[in-house]
């Protein structure tokens, strides 16, 4: 099903160039991590505020107040940004996927209970908690991560539910359990591969809004310190509009729009090709 899928999504150019675009980001957040790429982006290259000039690589997006490289920063804010968005996905798809699969197959006084943690934590913004949780923690990564882990689940988790609820109903299901097929079984053999798709799509909205929110925290002051982050440059930016020097901000923003729309327009793009309803 897999293969099928993938290759009904990469036959249209549209899922092709997004996917490109996001292997490129991932490519450069690789490049920062592992081989130091835009290392010595905290050096100053130059006087303050010069120009984007194509004369070296460091001068693509001219220099900020303190005559460091724009680019090199824009750089180095992609990889903080993916490092927020697939940690956070990773770290809170299981727990959403738990919750929500044990709620639905199970039901009764388990669902309840579920159900009225989800909605609780539901009832408060998730902006607001992800900032008290950021807060309480102290800023730095590590707070980023736990904060966004602890609301990105919530979604992925009541989106299984329901769609448990209806897949119980159906025939394969029951026949599995006419024929003693056990617990296990039907969850992992029968009902998980036919949320695939609803799970695919959740992760990709975690990394988005994972990123988005790493953004806000950063531009708030509660996010990653002493990094280039997209939304530290956008707070440093917002001043800077005024004596005319465009360029931080547009740098950072270009960056996170393509970023965002390459991951929402090829996650789209995979759920359809994996949702069976396509298929049936």
């Amino acid at each position: 099903m897999w293969q099928t899928a993938l290759k009904k999504v990469f036959k249209k150019k549209m899922p092709l160039f997004c996917a490109s675009i996001i292997i490129f980001f991932l490519a450069v957040a690789f490049a920062c991590q592992f081989l130091g790429l835009a290392s010595t982006w905290d050096a100053p290259i130059g006087a303050q505020y010069l120009p984007p000039a194509f004369t070296t690589f460091d001068m693509w997006l001219g220099t900020d107040i303190l005559g460091r490289s724009v680019m090199y920063k824009v750089i180095q804010g992609t990889r903080i940004a993916l490092s927020v968005g697939i940690i956070t996905a990773i770290l809170a798809a299981p727990i959403g996927i738990f919750f929500g699969m044990v709620s639905g197959y199970f039901g009764g006084f388990i669902d309840d209970v579920i159900v009225w943690f989800i909605t609780t934590l539901s009832s408060i913004p998730s902006i607001l908690l992800i900032i008290a949780i950021s807060y309480s923690m102290g800023r730095g990564m590590t707070a980023v991560y736990i904060a966004l882990t602890a609301t990105s689940w919530i979604a992925l988790a009541r989106i299984l539910r329901g769609e448990v609820l209806k897949h119980k109903q159906r025939e394969y299901l029951i026949a599995a359990e006419s024929i003693g097929v056990g617990h296990g079984q039907r969850i992992f053999k029968h009902l998980l591969p036919n949320v695939t798709h609803q799970i695919i799509l959740s992760m990709t909205f975690m990394v988005e809004i994972a990123i988005r929110s790493e953004v806000l925290l950063s531009y708030l002051g509660l996010g990653v310190q002493n990094l280039p982050s997209w939304g530290k440059m956008i707070d440093d930016a917002k001043g800077e509009l005024s004596t005319g020097v465009w360029w931080q901000l547009t740098g950072a923003t270009v960056a996170m729009f393509f970023l965002m729309f390459a991951i929402n327009v090829l996650g789209d793009y995979v759920r359809d090709a994996l949702d069976p309803k396509a298929h049936s």
